[in-house]
């Protein structure tokens, strides 16, 4: 048989307080590093590509490189 082993109210605490049962804070810059918000898609190649830009005038330039 398997010892059964009591939690008391005084390890639930000592629990809730170790640095293993809290999540790392991750940074706002490295969670929206492949975030899409804010950029114009730009459409290629008939659907097959598509690249997101910030700068919706340089929509001909992009166009325009892809061509070549």
């Amino acid at each position: 048989m398997k010892n059964n082993r009591h939690i008391s109210a005084n390890d639930a605490m000592d629990n809730r307080k170790a640095i293993s049962n809290h999540p790392v804070k991750v940074p706002k810059a490295k969670i929206a590093t492949g975030s899409v918000v804010g950029k114009y898609p730009v459409i290629l190649g008939d659907g097959r590509t598509i690249i997101y830009i910030t700068d919706k005038s340089r929509e001909t330039e992009i166009r325009l490189r892809y061509a070549l």
